[in-house]
């Protein structure tokens, strides 16, 4: 996520937090690198500009020069000022209207926008706790309906039918019917997109907006346009009262330079984030914790999240319980915690969120190699018996070729992962004594404590 620009700006924090001094001098030496990233960001001009001002009214101020650690003070700048230009704070969905809430999504073909709309339907289901429908008013693009239904299907909510035979404006007036009489609370309607902006199209949603006088406007933009990103969004907002943003594929953007431009152009809030593929791949963005990520602190609080929501504390019980009883650890176990790690989004996934001084000591580290490693272990583990997996000691030399040849491997790398699995069997023995649960206590301790956001040592 935003790399190149996270890359600069963190090796820039590092330098000037050991500045014993800071001066008007190397003030301007800072700003102009900072400049320079911003712009290779594909962060837009006037943005830069604002932003650069700002920086450096406030270190040039007695907030900088009387501080005991100016270096750091001037590290406390830069990301209180990276905040505001994303917007202070948390802006979630506004539901408070006569159910059912209109939510009207918006944007250009290829944005993400049908998928959006899904995950958007899952986020309220799961965290808002309500009934949920969707509607496609694309009638140009014969997949989108259907495609609609699937991700619909995939997120737990209900989708109402239409053709591409129909009217937009009629098949608005008909889902929004169907929403009243069946007391659905939120009805999310997916729009047609266009490859550019068009007459049709913005003449099109703006009828759409008059007839379903929607509680939330939504622009979907994909995050990897960088300027074209802020363009886009300032066109769609000078056409419709847009009342926040979804910025897709943030996970892929290098830049980063749509999620500091966006904000400021629009003057509308970004709400939401895409984070993955994935039908949960959504999050509230959080523009703190969005900016500690982009100067290379890492999103801690993300990432605990992430650990805790992923972890099924059930199984982890079970097996804390099996290990301690003497039932030890097996390859079916062994399994499960690979599996985790996968609900959790991966090693990639783990790591993005992680400070930048700890990502550069795995920087040689492949994760993509890391990845498929992990799915050729689980391939191994499922060529075995039942009666292989409860009982690693069975496995010899024949059943080794066997296992290898069925998941498509060498008998090394089935070596390698039953060391690999001894290891880990060791070192569950040593948390028999109940050190597995206090772990997961900690984690959900964790995770409580720094729910308001930010954590030790990151600059408010």
């Amino acid at each position: 996520m935003a790399s190149a620009l996270t890359d600069k700006l963190s090796r820039l924090v590092k330098t000037i937090s050991g500045q014993a001094r800071i001066t008007e001098s190397n003030v301007a030496d800072m700003l102009r690198e900072v400049r320079m990233a911003l712009l290779e960001a594909d962060v837009a001009l006037p943005v830069v500009r604002d932003f650069i001002a700002r920086v450096k009214e406030k270190a040039l101020g007695q907030e900088v020069m009387g501080s005991l650690k100016p270096g750091q003070a001037l590290v406390g700048v830069v990301n209180r000022e990276l905040v505001a230009t994303m917007g202070e704070g948390v802006s979630d969905i506004n539901l408070a209207a006569q159910p059912p809430a209109v939510i009207l999504m918006a944007g250009l073909q290829g944005a993400g926008k049908t998928t959006t709309t899904a995950k958007l339907a899952k986020h309220l289901i799961e965290k808002r706790k309500k009934k949920v429908l969707t509607v496609s008013g694309d009638v140009y693009r014969p997949a989108a309906i259907e495609q609609l239904k699937t991700v619909t299907a995939q997120a737990g909510a209900e989708w109402f039918p239409s053709t591409p035979d129909q009217k937009p404006i009629d098949i608005a007036r008909a889902a929004i019917d169907y929403a009243r009489k069946h007391f659905f609370d939120v009805l999310l309607v997916d729009t047609a997109g266009r490859l550019a902006i068009d007459e049709a199209l913005m003449a099109e949603i703006q009828a759409l907006h008059a007839e379903l006088k929607p509680v939330e406007t939504l622009f979907v933009v994909d995050a990897m346009q960088g300027q074209d990103a802020a363009n886009t969004a300032k066109a769609f907002g000078a056409a419709l009262p847009l009342t926040g943003i979804v910025l897709t594929k943030l996970d892929g953007d290098s830049r980063g330079g749509a999620a500091l431009s966006v904000r400021q152009i629009t003057g509308v809030p970004i709400k939401f984030a895409g984070t993955s593929e994935k039908i949960d791949g959504l999050e509230v963005f959080d523009a703190e914790r969005h900016a500690g990520r982009v100067l290379g602190m890492g999103d801690i609080v993300a990432l605990v999240e992430q650990v805790t929501a992923g972890v099924d504390m059930e199984a982890a019980q079970k097996l804390a319980a099996k290990v301690k009883s003497g039932g030890g650890f097996d390859l079916n176990d062994f399994l499960a915690q690979i599996q985790q790690m996968k609900q959790m989004g991966g090693l990639s996934s783990l790591m993005d969120k992680l400070p930048s001084q700890l990502t550069a000591k795995a920087g040689s580290m492949d994760m993509d190699k890391v990845e498929k490693d992990i799915g050729r272990k689980q391939g191994i583990i499922h060529s075995m018996t039942p009666q292989e997996r409860k009982k690693p000691e069975l496995i010899k030399a024949t059943r080794k070729r066997r296992i290898a040849a069925g998941a498509g491997v060498q008998v090394q790398d089935v070596n390698r992962m039953l060391k690999e699995f001894e290891q880990m069997q060791d070192m569950m023995k040593k948390m028999s004594g109940g050190g597995m649960m206090k772990m997961m206590k900690r984690m959900g301790a964790m995770k409580g404590m720094m729910g308001g956001g930010g954590f030790p040592g990151m600059p408010r």
